[in-house]
């Protein structure tokens, strides 16, 4: 297989130094073919040295950008850059932090000066901004996406074009407190009526029945996305029947005390913080909880479900895609993603970074045996993808700032889906 990669790379790029345009041949190609007769007629070792030292001026230096801090997640990285560079002699990656709070500055500052890496790891919900700028290449056609997931390849495209692979994705579901749920006689909820009538039920003293992270910013926007989905509507949506009734059935669940509404000032590692800490009976939250649960109160009785339904299952998506700049290198480039993303690959390294694999394939073998992350799998193919949209930001901030609103009872669901669709039709039309 490396001899394999090897030749293969290097007659890609061999031949793309070979071809130019009619005429007197460049110094370059004269070069060339002068080393591939002296080859010819001699053969001697002296030859083979300078045919040596060819290819490996040939070899393609790539940069990886990434903005993991989680230091296995570093390691794990940097496994698989080791493993490809291994595998053949024609690209060489290497990869590069930059601090999250920096990535996207570093990135638009990075496209204008000419300035950018040649891969990079990037949060889903970001991709289309990129796309948009004309900074990520079009590799529609060049990568076999049939074994992926709807929603993690729909974060990578845009118009109709493929501009990313998926990395590793999660998903949003409702994890519940056995005892209290059991305390109260009630079952798990499945649909959004049993849903606020347990909450309600589980609501006694210090505790509440349920909440999910409703901050005003992008945090809040994908924890309640999935209310809009299962509601029979979408992101660019709000101001219709299906939009309202998501909005109404949230603030109601606050207005009856069923959700408790300083849920609009938690992050979702506060909603969970107040779950283990026995505060909340139910919480919406994502796959990456779990190990800081399961570390942290090993005693605590809990489990996940299907997050109640509307007049669908829906989930949030949340995760990393790779994005290949658009330069000279895309080949080379692509080929360490097509490397990195293989079904084999993917198995020998998912696990770790505590993501279930976007494509499929791979996903429904992860996990076996544990009940928990099962369910998430499950989840994952009613997660739907953020926008996608080069203004997402615009329209995220619209949402939010709608279901606060009402949250916290400033504006009615009509009023708040009204003055939030103004935003998003105007988002749209530029």
């Amino acid at each position: 297989m490396k001899k394999f990669i090897s030749i293969l790379l290097t007659f890609v790029l061999v031949a793309t130094m070979l071809v130019g345009c009619g005429g007197k041949p460049s110094t370059n190609d004269t070069t060339a073919k002068n080393t591939v007769t002296k080859a010819a007629d001699t053969k001697d070792a002296a030859t083979e040295d300078a045919a040596a030292e060819t290819v490996a001026t040939e070899k393609k230096d790539i940069v990886l950008w990434y903005y993991w801090e989680n230091e296995n997640h570093q390691k794990l990285l940097d496994g698989i850059i080791q493993d490809f560079n291994g595998s053949q002699e024609a690209v060489s990656v290497s990869a590069k932090y930059v601090p999250f709070a920096d990535f996207k500055k570093q990135l638009s500052i990075g496209a204008s000066a000419s300035e950018l890496p040649d891969i990079v790891i990037i949060d889903n919900p970001d991709h289309a901004a990129y796309a948009e700028m004309g900074i990520f290449a079009d590799i529609t056609g060049k990568v076999d996406v049939s074994q992926y997931y709807d929603g993690p390849i729909a974060s990578c495209t845009l118009d109709g074009k493929l501009y990313g692979v998926p990395f590793g994705s999660n998903c949003l579901a409702l994890f519940y407190n056995e005892d209290m749920l059991a305390a109260a006689g009630c079952e798990v909820p499945t649909t959004w009526e049993e849903l606020a009538t347990v909450a309600k039920a589980t609501t006694k003293g210090n505790v509440s029945g349920f909440a999910f992270s409703a901050l005003q910013n992008e945090e809040g926007t994908f924890n309640f996305l999935p209310w809009m989905n299962a509601a029979g509507t979408t992101a660019y949506e709000i101001n219709n029947e299906a939009g309202i009734k998501s909005l109404k059935f949230i603030g109601d669940m606050v207005k009856d005390g069923a959700m408790i509404k300083e849920a609009i000032n938690w992050t979702q590692g506060d909603t969970m913080n107040q779950f283990i800490s026995g505060n909340l009976a139910m919480m919406i939250n994502g796959t990456w909880q779990v190990p800081t649960m399961r570390e942290q109160v090993p005693d605590l009785n809990w489990n996940v479900a299907m997050i109640p339904t509307g007049a669908k299952d829906a989930s949030g998506l949340g995760g990393e895609n790779f994005a290949i700049i658009d330069n000279d290198k895309v080949d080379a480039s692509l080929a360490f993603i097509t490397y990195a993303t293989s079904a084999e690959k993917v198995k020998s390294y998912i696990d770790g970074f505590g993501y279930i694999a976007s494509r499929k394939d791979v996903a429904e073998t992860q996990y076996q045996g544990d009940e928990v992350m099962q369910l998430f799998i499950k989840e994952l193919q009613y997660a739907v993808a953020r926008g996608p949209h080069a203004s997402w930001p615009e329209i995220s901030d619209a949402i939010s700032l709608a279901f606060n609103e009402v949250i916290t009872e400033t504006s009615t669901p009509e009023d708040a889906a009204a003055k939030a669709q103004a935003t998003i039709d105007a988002v749209l039309a530029q």
